[in-house]
């Protein structure tokens, strides 16, 4: 996947990410490899998926996907829980730990990030995208383990917390949190900018915020979309890692995120990722890996088309080259001599190798 990314699709002046998300395919048979030790809902389980991004471009390129573990469930024992006693339990702390204990998905994250930053060398890639659900410092962590910058969006319940900025008490040592953070009254002078959609208005806010959470502080950038006729709102909460991100970078790179859904929904719908019947350890790792492999195959296929026609699609890739097998069956089945007169006397079966390509009429 990489080698023919880097061959084909590929631009070294290019800006570039990376995103990571899960897809979920349904597998029938109970002897499925990997069917027991995948999270499973009614016979399905999710693949993890990590693509670049190109950012000029808008699109995206898988370069990796294993399967993820579930987690192993444990019966609870049924004995009460034991009564602490009172007071400050030892070896409280007042902060997150440094090194937060990691799930096997986010082990498997660090280990897909760390194996891709090495092959993507000299490529030079500092943004990681992911979705809510790694809106959080375990995940954060993994990712700047990997030497790469997080952006990602929180719930919008997160509890953050203004720097403090009041003078130092007497006792103790400077505190690190002041008033928490109000998503319905941010002060004027974080206002980033302001875009007018119809009967909408969209205020981008950025703030430096601390989470109880996450160990260091976070760049935070928080949309709001305003109903001019009814005044409701809603709200965004991205952030990022990296300070010096602006709000427009943050919000852009966020939104280029969804370019990895696409993908899941190429190799669903036109390169057989749910029609795969192979059970076995080794098939199903190549069936499920060719999907992706053609995704970006057709990619490379599509481009020269959309020089001309930026609307053209798989589906008309697929119709160019069903149309041209039709027409070598075609020739095939006409008596000699007609085949030999529609070839121009000369040729045995007609030369149609470049019958498919953009500049024939």
């Amino acid at each position: 996947m990489w080698t023919i990314i880097q061959i084909h699709l590929l631009k070294p002046e290019g800006e570039y990410l990376l995103a990571g998300d899960e897809v979920v395919i349904s597998k029938a048979g109970k002897a499925t490899h990997g069917r027991g030790r995948f999270y499973s809902s009614l016979a399905q389980r999710p693949i993890n998926s990590v693509s670049l991004i190109d950012v000029q471009q808008r699109r995206s390129y898988p370069l990796q996907i294993e399967q993820r573990e579930s987690p192993i469930l444990v019966d609870k024992p049924l004995t009460p829980p034991i009564r602490r006693q009172r007071g400050r339990p030892t070896g409280s702390k007042n902060h997150v730990e440094s090194v937060p204990a990691l799930t096997p998905d986010l082990t498997l994250l660090q280990r897909m990030v760390t194996a891709i930053t090495a092959r993507l060398a000299p490529l030079t890639v500092q943004y990681m995208v992911l979705d809510g659900h790694f809106g959080n410092y375990p995940a954060t962590y993994a990712v700047r383990s990997s030497g790469l910058q997080i952006i990602s969006k929180l719930h919008l319940d997160a509890m953050l917390y203004w720097p403090y900025t009041g003078p130092k008490p007497p006792r103790g040592p400077m505190p690190r949190y002041g008033h928490k953070l109000d998503y319905t009254h941010l002060p004027p002078e974080t206002l980033r900018h302001t875009v007018m959609e119809g009967l909408y208005r969209i205020d981008t806010y950025q703030v430096t915020a601390f989470h109880k959470a996450f160990s260091d502080a976070l760049n935070v950038v928080v949309v709001v979309k305003t109903h001019l006729k009814t005044g409701q709102h809603a709200y965004i909460v991205l952030f990022s890692s990296y300070l010096d991100l602006t709000a427009h970078q943050i919000a852009t790179y966020y939104s280029l995120r969804f370019q990895i859904e696409f993908n899941f929904r190429d190799a669903k719908q036109y390169w057989g990722l749910d029609d795969f019947m192979n059970v076995q350890l080794v098939p199903v790792t190549n069936a499920v890996n060719l999907a992706f492999f053609i995704v970006n195959l057709s990619a490379v296929m599509l481009k020269p088309y959309r020089h001309d026609q930026p609307d053209f699609s798989v589906l008309d890739l697929r119709g160019q080259f069903r149309a041209r097998r039709y027409l070598e069956a075609t020739i095939k089945m006409l008596p000699d001599s007609a085949r030999s007169r529609f070839s121009f006397g000369h040729l045995a079966t007609p030369d149609l190798s470049g019958w498919y390509s953009p500049s024939s009429p």
